[in-house]
């Protein structure tokens, strides 16, 4: 599963999940109840008009914290009936207990998940012998392939990079969603493995790609979907001046969606687009007058209108 020497990415071949991944809110209703006609109405939005070609669901973004095991599988059933039959729907299943998580992956492949997003433990901080336990414990236990979340910020702790490469030798751990911020332990983890690197961050899509990435797990990209896949292909066709033109152009919103925790200034903005959100679930608090028109100032400097 490991390449002796660098090679350039096969990118036809090497994207598991496609080029442009959504981490998919959680709608929920006034009441704080799951919504999930809502989901469905959203995810339908994120594929058909944003060209999402698969969805992150029970993510961060998506309030994996506070939602129920019930609501997380509730959320892939109704998503995987609704565009499953032409986007992948990648589950969050990472917690911070091998057995909780695993209990979670089998969930999500019984309720139609195509893949699984598995976050580092966080707060606890395992070794990396325990990291590799973790993770080599849910891809024992499940059909789908696996997108390594690498979170250092969230979890505590980073993937090293000899973890990484030895995870990629297990069939099924094909992928990374790398919000690391260190490009040259990607550089050195995609010169020794076959596995499929996605930007975790927006604004470091556009670098991912040229050490060898292939794609992006966007925030903003619920705004910013069509055209950050825009960028995305014209880096594949050579066309990099397009590529940074795209790059620069959406800087304002990759960065200004992170101005508070993502999730809030999200559910704000598809408020405000008349598209499912309502509100967020506590320890989060809604976005403030303030933080909703700063988010209207950086989507304007994107070129994307955000009605009043």
């Amino acid at each position: 599963m490991t390449h002796d020497h660098p090679a350039a990415p096969d990118r036809g071949a090497s994207r598991p999940f496609g080029r442009l991944l959504t981490a998919m809110v959680t709608p929920f209703t006034p009441d704080g109840s799951l919504d999930l006609d809502g989901a469905v109405r959203l995810a339908q939005h994120l594929v058909d008009e944003q060209g999402n070609d698969a969805l992150v669901l029970n993510g961060t973004t998506g309030e994996s914290p506070t939602t129920t095991d019930a609501e997380k599988e509730a959320l892939i059933r109704a998503v995987a009936a609704a565009v499953g039959d032409r986007a992948r729907i990648v589950a969050g299943v990472g917690t911070n207990d091998t057995r909780h998580t695993i209990e979670l992956a089998m969930s999500a492949e019984k309720a139609g998940a195509h893949g699984l997003l598995v976050v580092t433990p966080y707060y606890n901080k395992p070794p990396q012998s325990g990291l590799l336990r973790h993770f080599t414990a849910v891809a024992d236990a499940t059909g789908l392939p696996i997108m390594l979340y690498d979170i250092p910020g969230r979890s505590g702790v980073p993937i090293a990079t000899e973890t990484l490469v030895k995870l990629a030798e297990h069939g099924r751990i094909v992928a990374v969603k790398d919000a690391k911020g260190d490009l040259t332990a990607t550089s050195w983890v995609l010169a020794r493995s076959d596995l499929a690197y996605y930007s975790g961050e927006d604004a470091l899509t556009l670098p991912a790609l040229a050490v060898g990435g292939v794609g992006l797990v966007g925030t903003s990209t619920h705004f910013t979907g069509a055209l950050a896949k825009q960028l995305i292909e014209a880096y594949d066709a050579g066309d990099t001046a397009t590529a940074l033109s795209l790059h620069r152009r959406l800087l304002p919103l990759f960065t200004g969606i992170f101005r508070t925790q993502g999730t809030i200034l999200v559910k704000a903005g598809l408020a405000a687009k008349g598209l499912p959100a309502g509100p967020v679930r506590p320890p989060l608090v809604d976005a403030t007058t303030d933080e909703l028109a700063q988010l209207r100032a950086d989507c304007a400097a994107a070129g994307l209108e955000l009605p009043e």
